[in-house]
């Protein structure tokens, strides 16, 4: 059973009567999920994930202390914490995980400005710019299984998608990284007789293409270890994992670097040509570097167009 499926069993075996019976002036007022940090908030949790930070457990959020006392959150801490410690053959941890507790009462502003600097999640241009997108996958990853009063599932729905101009900006840096990384990098690392330096730079390339990727699929980017299994899942260019596997885990001898050069040029030449298929560029060429330009010559503000190319990774 994967980690979502038990919390949510869990929350309506246990955590729904809880709510109803000791705080129903509160119960349909709270948001309650399974949200954040952890392989099974985003679905990616297997037998190998049980090892450690795996429960039977939900999150309960709650507003801002104006709205809702301390003397009442620390009654539903206490409830909380006295809920079965075993369900299903899985037990709750005595331990909180390293960074935390993930589950339990969590104040959503605690948990927003924890992975944004904002407690409410109003993000100003400049913090879209230099957030890393893996906390936005954790805001807006998982499930909630009672939205409450809707708050926090307006906040996500809001923030599941970046502003035009910083998908812009990112783009065109990354687009400029795999520029530099594969298609002059990687072949000048090989003349130098450098293949550890060639293999960073293949490391630098499939880095940057990952990225590439998901912004044109206008989703998050999330913990690296996590990428390649979220990259399977997506709607657009998830076929380009094999070829991305295959400049990792490959060598660098003659025969190799020839094809491993020939799947970089192809990769850029498939992106190319779905980064017109989106209007995001009007070069006409096979040189990521001058599509990375023209990305960036579409960013509509000022500011944000004339920053360093680079400075938002």
């Amino acid at each position: 059973m994967q980690g979502i499926e038990l919390s949510r069993r869990y929350f309506e075996t246990y955590g729904a009567p809880m709510l109803r019976e000791q705080f129903p002036e509160w119960a349909d007022r709270l948001a309650v999920g399974l949200v954040g940090s952890g392989s099974e908030c985003f679905g990616f949790d297997d037998a190998v994930s049980q090892d450690h930070d795996f429960e039977p457990g939900f999150c309960i959020f709650l507003p801002e202390e104006e709205l809702l006392d301390r003397r009442t959150a620390f009654r539903m801490e206490r409830a909380y914490a006295a809920l079965p410690k075993e369900y299903l053959g899985f037990s709750r941890p005595k331990l909180a995980p390293a960074g935390g507790a993930r589950r339990g009462v969590i104040r959503l502003g605690d948990f927003l400005e924890a992975r944004t600097g904002s407690r409410d999640g109003s993000l100003s241009l400049d913090l879209w710019l230099r957030l890393e997108e893996q906390y936005l996958a954790e805001i807006v990853n998982g499930e909630l299984f009672w939205p409450g009063d809707g708050v926090f599932a307006g906040i996500r729905e809001r923030l599941s998608r970046q502003p035009a101009d910083v998908r812009k900006k990112k783009l065109a840096g990354r687009l400029l990284g795999m520029a530099q990384a594969g298609q002059y990098n990687y072949p000048r690392c090989l003349a130098h007789g450098e293949p550890a330096a060639a293999q960073l730079a293949v490391g630098e390339y499939v880095r940057h293409a990952i990225a590439v990727i998901f912004l044109l699929n206008q989703r998050y980017l999330p913990y690296y270890k996590w990428q390649f299994r979220a990259l399977r899942q997506l709607p657009l260019l998830s076929g380009e994992a094999e070829t991305l596997e295959l400049l990792l885990t490959t060598d660098n001898g003659k025969t190799m670097a020839r094809a491993k050069q020939d799947m970089m040029e192809n990769l850029a030449g498939t992106i190319i040509t779905v980064l017109q298929d989106q209007g995001l560029t009007e070069a006409v060429c096979g040189d990521l570097e001058k599509h990375a330009y023209s990305v960036n010559d579409q960013i509509a503000d000022a500011i944000v167009r004339n920053a360093h190319i680079l400075s938002v990774l």
